[in-house]
């Protein structure tokens, strides 16, 4: 589009008012066919496209859905947007896409941008820094619907979409215990975020409901450089653990790093199971046992509680999307 092909320069050429125009541009029944015609021939022909801030303004009704990751460097935020974006597509909305970079300061710098973006509605993963979600409430408080994905709020006054943390938790738990594992190294996400206070409450129970007698070695690596050290310690000590059980995507591929530095077969040495999107899990040989917790699914689930919410169905609700065990050959 070129950014002088204005409804001005295209009534000055056709010799017409800028407010026919417009309305010849909208097919507006007081237009005749033949003006009709002709605007839109010539504003196809400049590839003219209407300014949609300024419509929004007239209009107060944004097309454009935010969203705002921790980091978009991830596969599992990556396969969400991915989602949102299909779904915005099909229901002709665009999406503005923000990453805080785990940072609550630059979270609230990128909720300026949402704002001064009049988004129709906002999707968001907290950081592990974000302790307040006030500036979030005040959004939503502006009849703009607040969706918080996968890293939600502890409270019960928001609408949240998320993964079923404590039931995918307990699978790994369970399935650990299947196979025998007395000693398991469980690597956990920063304990400042509610998802990963949910997993080690899961995780624990259930070991001391159904196989007290294991040992557990909890870790809290927030990145894959450390999941690679604490594990290289775990491995490196006296008694070794039989198991490692990681939360994520990231925390796995820093403990395999451990894992083959180590020279260690799996299952055969060390056995592995791990929570998470899908991918990484196949690219081992063998494959890694997962739990699934798909962010391609959960953006889908989320684009239908927004789409809810844009509808005027406002009423705040927690949707959660169940888990899987997927086998691999790791146990």
């Amino acid at each position: 589009m070129h950014q002088n092909s204005t409804l001005k320069k295209l009534a000055e050429t056709l010799d017409l008012s800028i407010s026919t125009v417009s309305r010849a541009l909208k097919n507006h029944p007081d237009i005749s066919t033949a003006t009709r015609i002709k605007v839109q021939e010539l504003a196809a022909a400049l590839e003219y496209e209407p300014n949609n801030f300024a419509v929004q303004l007239r209009n107060n009704a944004s097309r454009v859905l935010g969203i705002l990751v921790p980091s978009v460097d991830n596969f599992f935020y990556d396969s969400f947007i991915a989602a949102v974006e299909q779904e915005a597509r099909l229901h002709q909305y665009s999406v503005l896409i923000l990453q805080s970079g785990e940072s609550s300061e630059a979270e609230i710098a990128n909720l300026r941008i949402i704002k001064n973006n009049r988004v129709a509605g906002l999707f968001v993963s907290l950081t592990r820094e974000t302790t307040d979600i006030q500036a979030f409430l005040k959004l939503q408080q502006m009849n703009t619907p607040v969706i918080f994905v996968d890293r939600v709020p502890d409270t019960d006054t928001c609408n949240k979409v998320c993964l079923a943390d404590a039931l995918a938790a307990k699978i790994a738990a369970e399935a650990l215990v299947a196979a025998n594992k007395q000693h398991v190294l469980a690597l956990f996400g920063h304990p400042n975020l509610s998802i990963s206070r949910k997993r080690l409450a899961s995780f624990q129970q259930t070991f001391a409901a159904i196989s007290p007698q294991t040992r557990l070695e909890i870790g809290y690596p927030f990145n894959r450089e450390e999941s690679k050290k604490i594990t290289l310690n775990a491995l490196k000590a006296p008694m070794r653990p039989d198991a490692i059980f990681c939360m994520s995507d990231l925390v796995l591929v820093g403990a395999m790093q451990a894992v083959y530095e180590m020279e260690l077969i799996v299952p055969g040495d060390i056995g592995v199971i791990t929570i998470s999107n899908g991918f990484i899990p196949t690219i081992y040989n063998p494959p890694i046992t997962y739990v699934e917790t798909s962010g391609y699914k959960l953006g889908k689930l989320a684009f239908q509680r927004m789409v809810s919410c844009l509808s005027g169905y406002t009423f705040l609700q927690e949707v959660i999307l169940d888990s899987v065990l997927v086998k691999g050959g790791s146990l």
